[in-house]
């Protein structure tokens, strides 16, 4: 199995505080989605609002490229026979290929939020995913809070990924739901999950620590091939794991081929892309993205890349659609002047000496 990028904007990223995404919003990002090369794209949850089923009935009519649209929900509520449950009939009713599913692994949800037992909970976990598997559906099980019901009850937690395993999940993806996860512990427990499970296994990462992007790589690097993330790491509270972040770094950093190079040169433009549907400022330091991730004031910065692009800068920014720039301030040096003079076409041959006068 190859790594696999899951784009979840339109789900989760959408759960971000000031974002509403029109119906036509999010067909539109749909296809951009798919023009990046992104293999699944979550659209959103059917049985949670009449939005996002309409989106449903709509992307039906989308001619993409690779991307598999999938829709996402809940397992059946404690109590409900699976096939009379409304949540799982609304997955159904999304007439996707793909539907991911969401269960507890953490015990502290299963008694205290759910309000059931820990047995009721594994049973509520098999019965979705073997149902959903028994009508034909690819099944992908997100394990909420993975990591932090680890780190309460090892035992359980696993357990709660054997009982997906068991009823045919495809791939298993560990949540990192409130996002206070260390890169060491994270990877510590993956070790501990691929000794007691044999699906493929995913990573789905929150920011509230500013790990997001850095417990994703590091889950890539332990074994995981499924990575799930938004564009600009939109999403609850402090978001999301950034896929404009995590692409460039599998790409070229670890050396996945994921999308190609002509995809990787349209990233630039999808963020910018969703940012103006969002109806958000494009944050200008986002990595890679941002306008100001390749800019240059310090004078001595800028001295030493007229010598040499990589003295600063870590990757040519044309790489991922984006462009050097060299700004003037007080801190300015001889070699800020000339490098915009040059690039105002006043006068090439001007040396930074004569700049100074």
């Amino acid at each position: 199995m190859g790594l696999v990028l899951y784009d979840t904007t339109l789900r989760d990223g959408a759960q971000r505080e000031g974002i509403s995404f029109s119906v036509a919003d999010k067909l539109k990002i749909a296809r951009k989605l798919d023009e990046l090369g992104i293999h699944y794209i979550e659209g959103g949850w059917p049985g949670s609002n009449p939005k996002d089923a309409e989106f449903f009935a709509r992307a039906r009519e989308l001619r993409l490229r690779q991307a598999v649209i999938t829709a996402f929900g809940s397992t059946r509520r404690a109590g409900v026979p699976v096939e009379e449950d409304a949540q799982i009939r609304a997955l159904l009713e999304a007439d996707t290929e793909t539907v991911t599913i969401f269960g507890k692994s953490w015990d502290l949800h299963v008694t205290r939020v759910l309000g059931t037992t820990l047995g009721e909970n594994l049973r509520m976990i098999a019965d979705s995913v073997a149902y959903l598997k028994g009508q034909g559906r690819e099944v992908i099980y997100d394990a909420e809070h993975f990591f932090d019901g680890f780190k309460a009850n090892p035992d359980y937690a696993l357990r709660t990924l054997q009982a997906a395993e068991s009823a045919g999940a495809d791939c298993l993806v560990l949540c990192d739901t409130n996002g206070g996860t260390l890169p060491s512990e994270l990877v510590a427990i993956i070790e501990e999950v691929k000794k007691a499970t044999n699906t493929p296994l995913g990573i789905h990462a929150h920011n509230d620590g500013e790990l997001a992007v850095a417990n994703s790589l590091a889950a890539v690097q332990a074994g995981v091939v499924h990575v799930q993330g938004t564009i600009n790491g939109y999403g609850e509270r402090c978001g999301n794991a950034n896929l404009c972040s995590i692409i460039p770094n599998l790409k070229l950093k670890l050396g996945y081929d994921c999308i190609s190079d002509g995809q990787l040169r349209q990233l630039v433009g999808v963020s910018r892309y969703v940012s103006e549907l969002a109806n958000l400022a494009h944050d200008a330091h986002l990595p890679y993205v941002g306008h100001s991730a390749f800019a240059h004031k310090g004078g001595v910065h800028v001295d030493a890349l007229i010598k040499c692009r990589e003295s600063y800068q870590h990757i040519d920014p044309a790489l991922v659609g984006n462009r050097e720039r060299v700004v003037v301030s007080e801190l300015s040096g001889k070699g800020n002047i000339a490098y915009k003079v040059r690039e105002f076409g006043l006068d090439p041959s001007i040396s930074p000496e004569k700049a100074q006068e």
